[in-house]
């Protein structure tokens, strides 16, 4: 405990760095409290270091407190804004480009289906297709293909 007492300014600057680590890499931006409590422990112990606030545990504690609901009043709608702004524009793969014969009718509802790369997914279109006819990849979501004619 005394090693942790005379190094106060240091353990608390490792310790925000580490907290800081963790929300970053581990838990990616997604729960804010780890970024509010590393970025105030690690302030606390620069303060403490430059000898603004004494070194000692209360006034850990106390500034700690203080500084940590500081920053999540004065942060907490920016970054949940920034969280918030997803990208809708679909990503391209290598199912845009395939492309086959349909061994069966497809139509909206997807009762047929098409193995591809080891996976048996569901084969819909907006327009009716009947067997035989050669079809593109438009779309995909979840275990779905959405083809149209090619």
């Amino acid at each position: 405990m005394d090693l942790i007492t005379n190094n106060l300014p240091e353990v608390l600057m490792i310790l925000g760095i580490a907290a800081l680590i963790i929300e970053v890499a581990v838990l990616g931006m997604s729960t804010f409290i780890l970024l509010f409590l590393g970025m105030s422990l690690f302030a606390t112990g620069l303060m403490m270091n430059f000898s603004i606030l004494d070194n000692s545990l209360t006034t850990a504690l106390w500034s700690n407190t203080l500084v940590t609901a500081a920053l999540a009043a004065l942060l907490w709608k920016p970054l949940k804004r920034m969280q918030d702004n997803v990208d809708t524009k679909e990503v391209k793969s290598d199912f845009a480009e395939l492309d086959f014969i349909l061994n069966s009718h497809v139509d909206e509802q997807g009762l047929s289906t098409h193995s591809y790369s080891g996976i048996s997914w569901k084969l819909k279109s907006h327009q009716p297709l009947s067997a035989g006819t050669h079809v593109k990849v438009v779309k995909k979501e979840v275990g779905v293909m959405w083809v149209e004619t090619l």
